[in-house]
């Protein structure tokens, strides 16, 4: 059977831990990650309903998009349904794990799984995250380093856009003396030693540190491997916040407002006033999205699909933008279905199950 920490794994190979936002609370928030998986439960929020449905249907794992402990708790009273749905789940050995503000952020993520229902096409992040790249650089004896390289590229380095093993080398040499308790392979105990080497450089993300430091130690012949790591201000054009492409066909205002209602399933929606345009160039944001207004506006959208916005903020728009907001739980709903087809392609010993819960606080009456 397989633990719970290879399904966390996997999600956090889509989603890095390290990509969620410093208030975030993304990650394995009750359960032992050793326990074997019994069923998942894949939901947007994690709720007592949604703990009473995993119990019924067998799940010991949850895996929610919205941290259910979000803020400190300092104590376990339940006086709050957080802390209810915490104690039921550690009663009943029930493992809840959050993928949030790190799922937003990625490729492939919340805002991609948008950006397809809307059919939009020629995506690219609204905007890229900086801080979120390292360079190494390292020296390779020339005899070793093809063999090398071949190692840190399949570990995920040297990936830049639609290009794949890049790198950068110039030869140079390399001198040092190995001590008494040394075990060089290359040189003598004690003996200056010269060895014509070359310097690499390569680019990866961050959150591939520990698998790229691991093959550099297992490619490279030598005892101690001299590298350096540098953070790069550098955007990475594979993480960010918000998707924007283009419809196959521009639509007048009203014709999108409806194909929008039909993608997403909405009973309803808020909108900036009508004003003649056609759209074609599209942005998303997942959640409450408001604050890449001006991103939209730079990136010359047509259109913002998000939740959340505030009276003031459509005002935002200066008539040059139509602001679409189609509710929180609405924007977020079908991420159920990218936890969903993620761990049922990698794990068919036990059952994956999109929760029927109706997590969705706010109702609608019309």
């Amino acid at each position: 059977m397989a633990k719970i920490h290879e399904v966390t794994t996997l999600l956090e190979q889509l989603a890095p831990l390290r990509y969620q936002e410093s208030y975030d609370n993304a990650g394995l928030q009750t359960g032992d990650a050793n326990a074997e998986v019994t069923g998942v439960l894949v939901t947007l929020d994690c709720t007592e309903a949604v703990l009473d449905e995993a119990l019924e249907k067998g799940c010991n794992l949850v895996v929610a998009h919205h941290p259910v402990i979000f803020k400190g708790l300092k104590q376990l009273t339940g006086r709050s349904y957080v802390e209810r749905t915490i104690i039921k789940a550690i009663r009943h050995n029930i493992a809840i794990y959050a993928s949030h503000t790190n799922l937003d952020s990625v490729v492939n993520g919340v805002n991609t799984k948008i950006a397809n229902k809307l059919g939009l096409q020629q995506q690219r992040m609204l905007i890229n995250k900086p801080n979120t790249l390292l360079q190494l650089v390292t020296f390779v004896p020339v005899a070793h380093t093809e063999a090398v390289l071949t190692a840190l590229h399949a570990a995920g380095a040297g990936n830049i856009g639609e290009y794949s093993s890049c790198s950068f080398s110039v030869t140079g040499t390399g001198r040092f003396t190995p001590s008494e308790s040394a075990n060089p392979s290359i040189g003598e105990k004690n003996k200056p030693e010269q060895v014509e080497e070359n310097r690499l450089e390569l680019i990866f993300p961050a959150a591939l540190q520990s698998k790229i430091m691991a093959a550099l130690q297992q490619a490279h012949p030598y005892e101690e491997v001299a590298h350096y790591l540098y953070n790069l201000e550098n955007q990475n054009q594979e993480v960010g916040i918000g998707v924007i492409g283009e419809l196959e066909q521009e639509k007048t205002e009203q014709e999108f407002l409806a194909y929008l209602k039909d993608c997403m399933q909405l009973q309803g929606l808020r909108y900036t006033s009508i004003g003649g345009r056609k759209v074609k160039k599209v942005a998303v944001c997942g959640g409450s999205g408001s604050f890449l207004i001006k991103d939209a506006l730079r990136q010359g959208a047509d259109a913002l699909v998000t939740g959340d916005v505030k009276y003031h903020e459509f005002f935002d728009a200066e008539n040059r933008l139509m602001i679409a907001d189609i509710g929180h739980y609405e924007s977020e709903v079908f991420t159920k279905e990218i936890f969903y087809d993620t761990i049922s392609k990698s794990f068919a010993n036990f059952a994956v199950l999109i929760s029927e819960v109706n997590t969705n606080p706010v109702r609608y009456t019309f």
